[in-house]
């Protein structure tokens, strides 16, 4: 097989070829076989070229996969000691083959290096940190006999896995996001079906490839593919018994309606602000904004989009971040120091690009960027835009950073607020007071005093309120949204 730019040679989930790309198959059952429904290609995201197909898993292999999955769940082949140690033996093989999952993420993703490797490491952790969890997953003793009446009696709560998870999971993170999901499932005695990004399918199974490889009993995994149709499917069975989702809000809706009573985690769409207060450290703030506006490409659900400045140094913010935003190397994922690379697709690039024309024609300053070369669109600074314009109303998921200013510190909480999201906002400034008042008032999931919006630890719980979702990801509180607690009591 000729190799191509992102693609490694002979990969276990490849299951034949189709003029002449390699076709990424689905898990099913401990196997990695074809799939039956349409096909599309995945594209390097720099080139725009072909590096592999995928076909989409029918409704009768998804409904195999799920009566696999419930199977292996109610058999309960693994104690929490095993869970923790299959989890910790993936980490370990990710770690060691860590070039080889870069050359895969970078072709089908077209991310920058760093952030390829960033994104690595982090699910190392993320994997550790679960593994860690699943050992120590407990209830809590029920003080019962303080009870008028109960003074033979004891009782106590135990942490009971769900069953069947099914995983829908997004391009931008399609690896650590993927673990957030499974690992935690996993960890916790449950078992899962994954339905990957259809633009970045092979990074998923190669990380499922590393579960199998560890040891992880067939059943407990599966991976399928398609789109909407295909996770319709599986939520039509009974046997799912909780949805993990990461994507749009328009999509979570549609997913949420199907899935009824089943309980589940909703990690959507965002407009991410970071504040800047009259009195905030500079030196340390830009840097912190840059990195978090531009990363991925801008494609990050709490990346920097609305830069809210004092506008006793809005001037001063403008002549030091322009330059430092135009300065940055954009093109080649793989090219060294390369910080932004393409948008997932030419028309995500073609569209951003329009709403960038749309802002300057409407009033916006343009301080950097603006350009468009294929899928790449330059890092650019816009200044003067309005909460009407798209860039200042829309999730933009670009490399875009959006400068407004504010003069009433109530204003600025407003503003954040007036929008349907609320994932997460930063706010540099050394005032506790409106450190306080921000965290008491502002209506998201997180708030990061002299930190950007974008500062997430991945141990921390991760979700947002409003129209960004419901539910927490990080392993710990992630094992309790996919367990229920079950009490249990004694009469002596």
């Amino acid at each position: 097989m000729r190799r191509r730019k992102g693609q490694v040679v002979g990969s276990a989930y490849e299951t034949g070829q189709e003029d002449g790309l390699a076709v990424c198959g689905m898990l099913l059952g401990g196997s990695w076989v074809a799939g039956s429904g349409e096909g599309h290609d995945v594209l390097d995201k720099f080139r725009l070229t072909p590096l592999a197909r995928v076909r989409a898993s029918s409704p009768e292999q998804i409904g195999a996969m799920i009566a696999h999955a419930d199977k292996a769940f109610a058999e309960d082949m693994l104690s929490p000691h095993e869970r923790g140690a299959i989890l910790d033996r993936v980490a370990d093989l990710l770690s060691a083959r860590a070039d080889e999952m870069l050359g895969v993420m970078q072709g089908e993703t077209g991310f920058a290096t760093a952030d390829c490797r960033g994104e690595i490491d982090r699910t190392v952790q993320t994997l550790r940190l679960s593994a860690e969890e699943a050992r120590r997953l407990c209830g809590e003793m029920l003080p019962v006999a303080g009870a008028p009446g109960q003074a033979r009696r004891m009782a106590y709560t135990m942490r009971v896995p769900l069953g069947v998870v099914l995983a829908v999971t997004p391009f931008n993170a399609p690896l650590n996001t993927v673990t957030h999901k499974i690992a935690p499932a996993l960890g916790a005695g449950n078992t899962v079906i994954l339905k990957p990004a259809g633009q970045t399918p092979r990074t998923a199974c190669l990380l499922a490839q590393f579960f199998i490889e560890a040891g992880l009993p067939a059943g407990y995994l599966q991976v399928f593919h398609g789109g909407g149709a295909a996770v319709s499917a599986a939520l039509s069975d009974p046997r799912v018994a909780y949805v993990a989702f990461t994507g749009s809000t328009e999509v979570g809706r549609i997913i949420q309606s199907q899935a009824g009573l089943r309980r589940s985690q909703m990690e959507l769409g965002s407009i991410a602000f970071t504040l800047l207060a009259e009195d905030a450290d500079l030196e340390t703030a830009l840097p912190k904004v840059v990195a978090a506006g531009y990363r991925k490409a801008g494609q990050v659900c709490t990346s920097v989009q609305i830069l809210l400045v004092h506008e006793s140094i809005a001037g001063a913010v403008e002549a030091r971040l322009a330059p430092m935003v135009a300065g940055l190397v954009h093109g080649d994922p793989a090219q060294a120091g390369c910080v932004t690379g393409p948008l997932i697709s030419l028309k995500d690039a073609e569209r951003v690009e329009r709403w960038i024309g749309e802002a300057v024609s409407g009033g916006a300053r343009l301080l950097a960027g603006g350009r468009r070369e294929g899928a790449v669109v330059s890092p650019t600074l816009l200044a003067d835009v309005s909460g009407q314009m798209n860039v200042g109303c829309r999730e933009i998921f670009g490399p875009v950073v959006c400068i407004e200013r504010y003069g009433d510190f109530e204003a600025a909480l407003a503003r954040v607020n007036g929008t349907p999201f609320g994932l997460a906002t930063g706010l540099f400034t050394n005032r506790l007071d409106e450190a306080f008042t921000a965290a008491r008032r502002l209506r998201v999931g997180g708030i990061h005093v002299n930190e950007t919006s974008s500062s997430r630890v991945d141990l921390m719980p991760y979700g947002g309120s409003k129209e960004s979702g419901f539910g927490r990801e990080g392993p710990h509180h992630a094992m309790r949204e996919m367990t229920e607690e079950r009490v249990v009591s004694f009469k002596i």
